[in-house]
């Protein structure tokens, strides 16, 4: 049965958002500074605010790479509490990198391009070898050689 509606949904109906200029739901990837990342309305169409969300993104990127290559806990006896932290954490982590897809999956370029570039500098700050103690360093028998 056709209620009209031309998209392919077998007759469940959606609201149109071709109508409405400030909606934009891109499908490609795209270059401009008026989209929305992560809320409905933000950025808008402001260049400063637009900046703002691509240095969020970028700080986010560094901290969820921190997440992912620091110990926080030193390894010792095994607690329920220690694991609970560990958990926590690891939640953490796996959500702010979930945000962070969320926001690339806005197809826009920049905030590509800034998620990318805060996954790198954090991975080289925290995951690289760059800043760390040569002595420190477990060479062939270390299961984990991105771990802090």
């Amino acid at each position: 049965m056709d209620d009209g509606n031309m998209n392919g949904m077998g007759g469940m109906s959606q609201p149109s958002t071709m109508n409405n200029p400030m909606v934009m739901s891109q499908m490609t990837f795209f270059w401009s500074k008026n989209a929305y990342i992560l809320f409905s309305g933000w950025p808008g169409t402001s260049t400063g605010m637009y900046v703002l969300a691509l240095i969020f993104i970028f700080v986010l990127s560094i901290f969820a790479e921190w997440l992912s290559h620091c110990q926080l806990i030193k390894p010792g006896p095994k607690h329920v509490v220690v694991g609970v932290v560990q958990t926590i954490l690891h939640a953490l982590r796996v959500g702010l990198d979930f945000v962070i897809m969320l926001a690339v999956m806005s197809f826009n370029g920049g905030v590509f391009l800034v998620a990318v570039a805060g996954h790198t500098v954090g991975f080289l700050l925290f995951g690289s070898r760059v800043f760390k103690d040569s002595h420190a360093i477990k060479f062939p028998h270390d299961p984990h050689p991105l771990s802090c």
